[in-house]
């Protein structure tokens, strides 16, 4: 007697729907409570699925007969309730017809697609930097291939007290006709870098007045990053808070912020599409640098500043180094102190500086006779997921990151012929990349290697911009700069690969520009191939969860089709519908 009361049970369960007119079946006030809508919206939003077209042309809701035309509505009807006899001859009936209604929307699902778009295309078109060694991208290039070096002793303040007293430092910068007079004077350095760099790469981009005038300027963007943002600016607001807060800079809050100076530059310029800054320590300009190529593969701009901007050689910046014994502290000799991959390196050096690249959509740039330098093909994401600074030890993320960026642009890894790398000149950092690449490029006898921070230091959020403009410079004069201060190689390290003392002549078919701190967390992206390593921070967001539901039978689409039934007739408060929407999507 159980089973049968349970068999009973079970089909009393089971819900079958049918689209039909003959909709005179359900109370007209219980229709008013659904507010015509409600179901429809639940269907086609909630359940991921449209009606047919035979519920469109029919009265709606009353509609839906559940067991028939002569069988009972969904909560009441008229001519009473069904015999036994009646119920099961219309579930015999109409049963295949159920099944019909749970399979024919998936399936014209699935016929709809969109018609494929071709992929647009990012290319290089301008570029500017101010380093220790030069604030235009030719003179800057120059001397690395000279292999001159910008690192010396600190003379902004006394550094005395401290044990490393040497730097990457911008000895003479002005910003005469690049900023206004007002805002040079209370601006933070690393803003009047970035601000300084973009118009320079604009300039170099051929964007005059008059071009200036014809852009579609709701379509351009800037997203230059900084890791450390204005910290003296911050610093000086904390000096005078000791004091009274009425003598602090009503700006120090706007001009501490790392997204600031790229909102300057956009209203300066009058850009209104995408503007914000990322922030991820010394891969920042990496990241503004993808995800600014990706605002245009999208669609959403057709011309982009990115890059980053750093000034953090200050009393409280070059501390915070020391106290991490991060730095070196070959005073005596600044030039000799920043040594990759040479055995008796002891720490990186500090430097400060902006690079900008200007971005554009690959027609967009013919259309104004851009000059093409280069050509963003691809770019990944990826995390050693190991240490805060060190590196994984077998350089895990660095090749899954980079196998990752070509797989998308489509290189192979034979056509990788140099690669600007990371190399700090810390102990773990340089050869952990070294072996990272060779195991990923090392099979190419043409393969060439070499350091930029070897002649400027490590430029912290600016390092990746930096180091992409000296890659683009490569491919664009067949010329690479020397490894300095490589005297005596590391272990394992094959000097073959790597650039000599001297510059090179290399006909470069895919350049690769790495830049991360410490190989927390990598992001490659190929520009002709810039490929480029990152360490951003972890956020945490809490994201609109949505309901999506998937059926697999028509039991279990009309159990969760009935549900959503009841939900409409009783929570009619929109805060308690979509309360119950995410409870079922949990």
């Amino acid at each position: 007697m159980s089973s049968k009361r349970l068999s009973r049970w079970a089909r009393r369960r089971r819900i079958v729907s049918k689209c039909s007119g003959g909709g005179d079946d359900f109370p007209r006030n219980l229709i008013s409570s659904f507010c015509g809508s409600s179901i429809q919206g639940l269907m086609s939003s909630c359940l991921a699925f449209e009606p047919c077209e035979k519920y469109y042309s029919s009265k709606g809701i009353s509609s839906l007969t559940l067991f028939g035309d002569n069988g009972f509505s969904l909560f009441s009807s008229k001519n009473g309730p069904m015999t036994r006899r009646q119920k099961r001859i219309n579930r015999a009936t109409h049963s295949g017809k159920a099944m019909a209604v749970a399979v024919q929307p998936a399936k014209e699902v699935a016929t709809k697609k969109k018609p494929l778009k071709k992929q647009r295309r990012v290319v290089v078109t301008g570029t500017g930097v101010v380093t220790p060694i030069g604030h235009d991208p030719d003179i800057f290039y120059n001397n690395l291939l000279e292999g001159i070096s910008g690192i010396s002793e600190i003379e902004a303040f006394n550094c005395a007290p401290f044990p490393t007293r040497i730097a990457g430092e911008i000895k003479s910068f002005s910003t005469d006709g690049w900023v206004a007079p007002k805002l040079s004077k209370r601006a933070d350095k690393f803003m009047l870098y970035m601000l300084t760099a973009g118009k320079k790469a604009l300039a170099d981009g051929g964007i005059t007045e008059e071009v200036m005038e014809e852009l579609n300027k709701a379509r351009c963007g800037v997203l230059i990053g900084s890791a450390m943002g204005g910290m003296q600016v911050f610093n000086d607001a904390i000096e005078a808070l000791r004091v009274s807060y009425k003598k602090m800079n009503p700006f120090c809050v706007p001009f501490a912020t790392t997204n600031m100076g790229s909102a300057m530059l956009a209203m300066d310029l009058g850009w209104m599409g995408p503007n914000y800054s990322i922030s991820t320590a010394c891969a920042t300009s990496n990241f503004c640098i993808l995800n600014a190529a990706n605002h245009i593969i999208r669609g959403e701009a057709d011309m982009m500043l990115c890059g980053g901007s750093d000034a953090a050689v200050i009393p409280i910046g070059l501390g915070g180094f020391v106290a991490c014994r991060a730095l070196s502290q070959r005073n005596s000799d600044p030039t000799k102190a920043s040594r990759p991959w040479d055995i008796d390196r002891d720490g990186f050096v500090m430097g400060e500086g902006a690079g900008v690249l200007l971005l554009e959509e690959l027609e967009h740039a013919k259309k104004r006779g851009a000059n093409i330098y280069a050509e963003f093909l691809g770019g990944s994401f990826t995390c050693d997921a190991y240490h805060m600074t060190e590196p994984h030890p077998d350089g895990a993320g660095v090749v899954l990151c980079i196998d990752k960026a070509l797989a998308q642009s489509g290189v192979a890894r034979e056509d990788v012929n140099y690669v600007n790398a990371h190399a700090t000149s810390t102990q773990a950092g340089d050869l952990k990349e070294y072996q990272a690449l060779i195991r990923c490029f090392g099979q190419n006898p043409e393969l060439r290697v070499n350091s930029t921070k070897s002649m400027i230091g490590h430029l912290l959020g600016a390092a990746g911009a930096v180091e992409a403009v000296a890659t683009v410079q490569a491919i664009r004069t067949g010329w690479i700069h020397p490894n300095v201060n490589l005297e005596n190689p590391d272990k394992g390290v094959d000097t073959s690969v790597l650039v000599g003392p001297k510059k090179e002549r290399l006909d470069v078919k895919v350049a690769l520009s790495n830049s991360n701190f410490g190989s927390r967390v990598k992001v490659c992206y190929l520009g002709i191939l810039l490929a480029y390593f990152h360490c951003p921070k972890f956020e945490n967001r809490n994201k609109p969860r949505f309901v999506y539901c998937r059926w697999e039978s028509p039991e279990s689409f009309s159990a969760l089709f009935l549900l959503g039934c009841f939900i409409n007739l009783y929570m009619i408060n929109d805060r308690n519908y979509r309360l119950i929407t995410l409870i079922l999507n949990s």
